[in-house]
């Protein structure tokens, strides 16, 4: 499988803060064996993230794009506002089992507004911006990602 990673922050873009999240998607996806097959951090910009969201997509980047961060409640999280944006279908059942496997633990893990979807046959799922979050989460999909990437790449035998 080929990921992509793409880190919302402004503070990461303007190189004022350590990419740990990215880093720890990064590992991640080597632990398993899988193709990073782009890295990119961009700041909390909608049209930013849409932009890298729609070139690794419709380029055939990646089967898998990963975002961390910009996902909360605060006025400058837009990673959700962007993926809709250009997802052509939801996958509101990944969202929903991101936040729900990570409740009993973290109940701030309902705060957390990120979106999943398919764009393309790139799946995009968002991740939260902390290590904490992002640990979870690709704990969470651990349970279905390989499966999730084999239908989009067209082998739908059950």
């Amino acid at each position: 499988m080929r990921v992509a990673v793409l880190t919302v922050s402004t503070r990461g873009a303007a190189g004022e803060r350590t990419d740990t999240s990215g880093d720890a998607i990064v590992a991640w996806a080597a632990g398993h064996g899988w193709q990073v097959a782009a890295r990119d951090v961009v700041a909390d910009d909608t049209a930013a993230i849409a932009r890298q969201l729609v070139r690794w997509a419709d380029g055939g980047a990646a089967d898998l794009i990963l975002t961390t961060g910009g996902t909360g409640l605060t006025a400058t999280d837009r990673t959700p506002e962007a993926t809709r944006a250009v997802i052509e279908r939801e996958a509101p059942g990944i969202a929903e089992y991101l936040r729900a496997t990570a409740w009993s633990a973290v109940p701030r893990a309902a705060l957390s507004r990120g979106v999943a979807g398919v764009r393309g046959t790139a799946l995009i799922v968002n991740l939260p911006g902390s290590i904490g979050g992002v640990t979870d989460g690709l704990a969470a999909l651990e349970a279905f990602i390989e499966h999730a990437a084999e239908l989009l790449g067209g082998k739908t035998e059950h």
